[in-house]
């Protein structure tokens, strides 16, 4: 498990209320986490690009993150083109929900 930083909290707070957000702070971490191929020895601030650009396309909906965090599973890199993150490896740091 990879723990998530103080930016995914946010972004997390400023999406989701009360019970949604308690799942979806539980769905970032433990499956948005190592088991994301080429990641189990990244650092929460490694995981922000990927998790953030699941929460970009979730938009606030639990079901939208899921299928987010499903496709970064198979493949992180489709979430980042999805996301619009594809080509600017800094662009998870100017979004904000």
């Amino acid at each position: 498990m990879i723990e998530l930083s103080a930016r995914i909290d946010e972004i997390v707070e400023a999406q989701f209320v009360s019970e949604e957000m308690v799942l979806a702070k539980e769905l970032l971490k433990y499956h948005c986490s190592e088991n994301v191929p080429f990641c189990e020895n990244n650092s929460p601030q490694e995981m922000d690009r990927i998790r953030i650009a699941a929460l970009k396309i979730s938009k606030g909906s639990y079901s939208e993150l899921r299928r987010a965090v499903d496709l970064a599973c198979l493949d992180w890199r489709d979430l980042l083109m999805e996301a619009g993150f594809g080509y600017d490896t800094e662009a998870h740091l100017k979004w904000l929900p």
